[in-house]
Parts: structure tokens; C-alpha cells; sequence
């Protein structure tokens, strides 16, 4: 098992398409056995015996299991053959920890069955070398044990296994192999015997690795809350989960973590939140207003921001600039001359200092598009954006999704300091020890209701971890906490 690792934009991903053929390398070679190849599409590694599970997979929702692993299989004939597929899929399911319903439709999985069917693609068509793009970032704490679990009897099966990560813990317990990637260069490798978390990051950063946050106290819970849920039903009729009797109370200088498995009603919060989709039931409520039936419009002048979950779906456009995208919502400030033409001038100036003031390293060029930014550069980009605005309420999706170390320790600075000036922040996250480092109050949600309220201080991460994959606490019930 061999760990790639960088700061945000250091080429991780790149590198790794251009082995499996995403993108091809304008110099140099790779060598397969000791034997130079040409790998020009996805087709030809996959020929090659390699294998790409994206950190966005690639699954076709309303198709089953079975037609998803059928439609990767190199040797498909004009005719499919369900049962044989079936069996060969309930095969190596059992050898590796996979097991999976066959007949499934993928749209009804959690995201860890859909990795599980990932995995089974690529290796029903023959891979050899696996590539993973960030595959723990949608896991519950104990769905990342079984991923390394199954990863380990890979290795001992002869596969190589190659996972970019940002999380260091992930690597010091299971890789045997280390590269870290600085500007799209190697900045060094290392066997684990010889790595430690502090020279992993020194080698990331090029400096000393950035001190821990540090959060003081806990905020008053007194007075009209900034955001308020009471009993919202939200009926989804695509997915069947939806929100189911949710109620939550948002303070002003709180934050407020949400932790479950993506796709049990962390979406619908925003939905409901933003306005975007009316409510079958219930009451929403900013600054003790009942905004159920404000337009997004007036919700995000009331002093509502979101750092969405996927940036480039939705909280940029692609084939806008980091620039233009930077003033989205705030056209109106930089308008001239009836909104005929823009202060770009005054619009770059505040751009740059946003952007430079939020994280710690080079920020993006502000004439690039959004699509070609890597991923962490464009969520430095959303949140920058979004924090700009200084908004009463910040629904904060995932927000050190992509972020490399340095960044995703300025981010949580920046929560906290934003907390203590008085600002209400709800954390949705799939990073347990973000959650518990960072939340005044801790809340886990399973398909559309809130199952648990926690003080983070009296649970645990393994508590809450079954309550987020539907199972009961492993030590105590949940201690329910007013609010």
C-alpha cells in the first residue's frame, strides 16, 4: 500500500490520472513490470490492469449492482448474462469483505456499499494496480477500518494498492510506502519505518507542520436562536429519505455539528434552509422570523451563507473565473452605471485579500476558470467567498474536503474565530475528529431524523458512528441534550 500525499494543487490527482489514463504526461514515462507503456484513455490502463476508484464515483444510480460491475467487464458479450455475472460478483465479494446485493439498484445504497461496488468493478475487470482518490472521505469511523481491512488482503493478494489521502493517522497505521507531492513535484519518499506525522507535513509545506486549534469555552445557549428547525418533515420521493420530524436550535456563537453517513438528510437541511424546496411540515425560523416561505433571495440577505457540499455543482460556475466567481452574490456592490458595467478593479482588490487573508498558501490565480482548479483550490475559493459576506448563519458543508493540512488547519481557525465574534455555524463533516475538535453541541442524523444530541465531551466517536450507520451506541444510550 502506497500513500500519496500534498498540499491542495500539488498534482495528486493529476499524477494518478495520468497512470490510469485520464490525462496524458507531455514528457517522461511509465514503466509497467520494468516495461515502458502508453496508456492514451481510461480503456487502455484498465487493459493495462489498472484501476481508478474517483473520489466522485461513477456509478449509474437507477441501474442495479450487477448491470453497474457488468458494464465495466472488458470480455462483455452482445448478450448479458445475469446469473453468471451475479455469481462471480458473490465471489470475490466473499474473498475480500464486500458483500453486496447483487440485485441492489445502486441509488439505494450508502455511500460505503456504493464503494464497495467500486472496488468490485474494477476488480472483475481484471486490475491489478488500484488507484483511490481520497476513498475514506465518505466513511463513517468504523467503515474506514473495514476499507483498510479489505485493502490489506489485497496487498497480501499481490494487488498495489496507491490512495491519495490527507490524513495522516490513515497513513502512519497502514502504508507501507509514502510519496508526498509539493507543486507538482516529488518532495520526498519514504518507507513507514522512517515516517513521522511532523516530517510528513514538513515535507508537504516546505516549513514546520501549523499548530493545533485551539477552542475556548462553550458558547451561552440564551436567547432567540439565529436558526431554528422545529418538526420539518420533507418528503423525498427519489430517495425515500428526505427530513423526518427534525428539530435543531442554531445559537449565535455556537457551532453546531451534524454527523452522519452522506445521504442520510444532510443535503435536505440546506434544501429547507436556503428555501429551495418547500416543506411538507414544520417551521423554519431566522432570528425567530418564520422563513418558511421566503424566496432564497431574501433568506441570504437576512445574513445566511452556505459553503455547499460539492463546489463545483454548486457553489461555483465552471466556466466562470475564480474572479467572477468571487463576486457571485455580490454583484450589486461592484455594479456601475445601472449594473451596465462592474468595478473589476475594486472587485480584484477584495478578491485578493479574501482569498490571501483566508489560507495560509498561494491562492489561486484569479484568471483561472473554476473548472481547472484542483479540488481543494476551488473549496478555498467557496469559502472564501461565502465568508466574505460576514453572515449571521454559516451552513458548513465538509469544509476541509480537499484542503491539504495547513489549510484545513487554517479553515478550523477560522470557524472558531468567526464563533467567538458571534457567528452561528451549523458543521455538517464526515471527519470525526473535526467534529468533536470544533462542535459546542454534536448531532447525528440516519435516513431523515436526528437519532443522538451530544456534548462531544461525553461520547465517543464510536457512539456515534454506529448511530450513523443505524446500529444502537456500542457503550450507552445517548444523552439527550436540550436545544
Amino acid at each position: 500500500m502506497h500513500a500519496i500525499l500534498g498540499e491542495n494543487g500539488a498534482g495528486k490527482s493529476t499524477l494518478m490520472k495520468c497512470l490510469y489514463g485520464f490525462y496524458q504526461p507531455t514528457s517522461g514515462e511509465i514503466l509497467l513490470e520494468g516495461k515502458p507503456v502508453r496508456i492514451d484513455t481510461p480503456l487502455a490502463g484498465r487493459r493495462l490492469g489498472i484501476g481508478m476508484v474517483f473520489q466522485n464515483f461513477t456509478l449509474i444510480p437507477a441501474m442495479t449492482v450487477a448491470e453497474n460491475v457488468a458494464l465495466f467487464l472488458p470480455e462483455l458479450g452482445i448478450v448479458l448474462q445475469p446469473k453468471a455475472i451475479r455469481a462471480r460478483i458473490a465471489e470475490v465479494a466473499a474473498r475480500y469483505g464486500l458483500e453486496i446485493d447483487p440485485t441492489a439498484h445502486v441509488a439505494d445504497l450508502a455511500m460505503g456499499e456504493r464503494q464497495k461496488v467500486e472496488i468490485l468493478k474494477i476488480l472483475l475487470a481484471g486490475a491489478r494496480v488500484l488507484i483511490f482518490d481520497e476513498p475514506t472521505s465518505v466513511l463513517a469511523p468504523h467503515e474506514v477500518d473495514g476499507l483498510f481491512a479489505i485493502f490489506e488482503k489485497l496487498r497480501q493478494d499481490g494487488y498495489a494498492v496507491l490512495f491519495i489521502t490527507h490524513k495522516l493517522p490513515e497513513v502512519m497505521a497502514s502504508a507501507q510506502r509514502i510519496t508526498v507531492l509539493r507543486r507538482g513535484r516529488v518532495a520526498g519518499q519514504m518507507l513507514h519505518a522512517e515516517a513521522t506525522p511532523q516530517g510528513i507535513v514538513r515535507l508537504m509545506l516546505g516549513a514546520e507542520p501549523p499548530p493545533p486549534v485551539h477552542r475556548e469555552g462553550l458558547a451561552d445557549e440564551e436567547g432567540t436562536p439565529q436558526f431554528e428547525l422545529r418538526n420539518v418533515d420533507l418528503i423525498d420521493e427519489h430517495t425515500g429519505v428526505g427530513l423526518k420530524g427534525v428539530s435543531l436550535q442554531l445559537f449565535a456563537g455556537e457551532i453546531v455539528g451534524v454527523a452522519g453517513v452522506s445521504g442520510n438528510g444532510q443535503s435536505e437541511l440546506a434544501d429547507v434552509a436556503l428555501g429551495l424546496r418547500p416543506l411538507d411540515g414544520g417551521a423554519v425560523l431566522l432570528g425567530g422570523k418564520d422563513a418558511a416561505h421566503w424566496s432564497t433571495a431574501q433568506i441570504l440577505d437576512s445574513g445566511l451563507a452556505c459553503i455547499p457540499e460539492d463546489p463545483l455543482r454548486m457553489g461555483a460556475i465552471p466556466g466562470m473565473t475564480v474572479l467572477e466567481n468571487m463576486v457571485l452574490g455580490e454583484q450589486r456592490h461592484y455594479a456601475k452605471r445601472g449594473g451596465l458595467s462592474m468595478q473589476w478593479p475594486q472587485a480584484r482588490s477584495d478578491a485578493e485579500q479574501h482569498l490571501n487573508t483566508t489560507f495560509v498558501t498561494t491562492a489561486p490565480r484569479l484568471d483561472w476558470q473554476a473548472e481547472n482548479l484542483s479540488g481543494g483550490n476551488l473549496q478555498r475559493v467557496v469559502i472564501a467567498r461565502e465568508l466574505s459576506r460576514n453572515p449571521k448563519v454559516l451552513l458548513a458543508y465538509y469544509p476541509a474536503r480537499g484542503l491539504d493540512v495547513s489549510n484545513a488547519e487554517a479553515m478550523r481557525k477560522l470557524l472558531l474565530s468567526y464563533r467567538s465574534q458571534g457567528m452561528a455555524i451549523l458543521l455538517i463533516s464526515e471527519d470525526m475528529d473535526e467534529l468533536f475538535a470544533l462542535s459546542d453541541r454534536l448531532v447525528v442524523m440516519y435516513h431523515g431524523r436526528i437519532v443522538g444530541t451530544f456534548r462531544p465531551q461525553e461520547t465517543s466517536a464510536d457512539v456515534v458512528g454506529h448511530l450513523m450507520t443505524g446500529g444502537a451506541p456500542a457503550q450507552a444510550a445517548p444523552q439527550v441534550v436540550e436545544g
